[in-house]
């Protein structure tokens, strides 16, 4: 083969591997440059915290919202407590986030209903702390939506979405605590992979955590475009059942760095101490390991009576409006009185 044969080959080799790692529905304009094409009606207005409430209706019904207090653990954009007020004149809510962003979205929105929605910047695992600090025992009522935002996903700078580019941070609140890339620096090789494999349910962990420390070690990690690719590179770019191959990892590297488990396990401990007996509640769950928690907490039949057997999921209506709704599973129970009746 002639030199200039060699030469050639070698360059096509390089733009195929480069579109290897291109998202898909990406048109590769060179080896090494392109950008995420995003889906029509996907995006969202980021400035605003524009975000679907997911479930609304089913929520509501679930909690019956009747004159008292309740809780919305993850105000976020302030779909759910905003249903939960025009539901009953005597409602009001405690609403928490640990999102700034998302606290300032929901004082906004809901600013029509006065003094009956009590903002509070902390995180849902501390609600009986926030609700000690106000001077309430029990309330009604709680509902919390553990899903990330839409605000949050699309908004590039948060790092949380492998289909934007940005700093590989994934905080929910940006004003604190370690980033995704502080993790992944701090890690060795097996301990990352423990995590990607425990929180992401990857069974592919080993080889993508070594591949991210390759990556780390050579200077090629810096955006989470960068973090897909070492990705890629370990498992390949197909998607199994559309499911794109950094899904997983970008998920277990966020559920690690929010200490989102730990914060669910605390919520459920605490819940039988601050939902009055005949009162609700409601989680809304986007994945089997926070559902499996939720599963388990309310099979305690002395302290919960469950008002859904197996978990509501969005209407067919609802998921072709709200793609993100697809993967919500809604659990709700009733608090049993202290003979361990409903």
């Amino acid at each position: 083969m002639s030199e200039v044969s060699v030469h050639a080959t070698r360059a096509i080799e390089a733009i195929e591997s480069d579109a290897q790692l291109a998202l898909p529905g990406v048109v590769v304009e060179s080896a090494s440059e392109w950008v995420w094409a995003e889906e029509v009606g996907e995006e969202a207005d980021v400035a605003d915290f524009v975000h679907a409430t997911v479930m609304k209706s089913e929520v509501v019904d679930a909690l019956r919202p009747r004159a008292g207090a309740y809780v919305d653990a993850t105000v976020g954009g302030g779909g759910h407590t905003e249903a939960i007020l025009e539901a009953h004149p005597g409602a009001r809510v405690i609403a928490l986030d640990r999102d700034v962003v998302a606290l300032d979205a929901s004082r906004a929105k809901l600013a029509r209903f006065g003094d009956r929605v009590t903002f509070v910047r902390t995180s849902f695992g501390r609600v009986k702390e926030a609700l000690g600090e106000l001077g309430i025992e029990s309330v009604e009522g709680i509902v919390a939506d553990l899903g990330v935002s839409s605000p949050q996903l699309d908004d590039a700078a948060r790092g949380m979405s492998f289909r934007r580019e940005g700093p590989i941070d994934m905080r929910m609140d940006m004003t604190s605590g370690e980033t995704a890339m502080d993790l992944i620096e701090r890690l060795s090789d097996d301990d990352l992979a423990d995590v990607i494999f425990r929180y992401g349910e990857e069974h592919r962990s080993r080889r993508i955590a070594r591949s991210i420390k390759r990556a780390l070690a050579d200077g090629q990690l810096g955006t989470t475009l960068d973090l897909r690719r070492a990705i890629v590179r370990a498992v390949g770019p197909v998607r199994v059942g559309g499911v794109d191959p950094a899904t997983r990892t970008f998920q277990g590297l966020r559920i690690a760095v929010n200490g989102e488990l730990e914060e669910l396990e605390t919520l459920l401990d605490v819940l039988p101490d601050i939902v009055a007996p005949g009162g609700v509640a409601a989680i809304l769950s986007f994945h089997s390991l926070e559902d499996r928690l939720v599963k388990r907490a309310f099979h305690d039949r002395v302290a919960w009576q469950r008002l859904t057997n197996k978990p509501l999921v969005a209407s067919e209506e609802e998921a072709a409006n709200n793609p993100r709704s697809r993967s919500a599973k809604l659990r709700a129970a009733c608090r049993c009185s202290e003979e361990g009746e409903p």
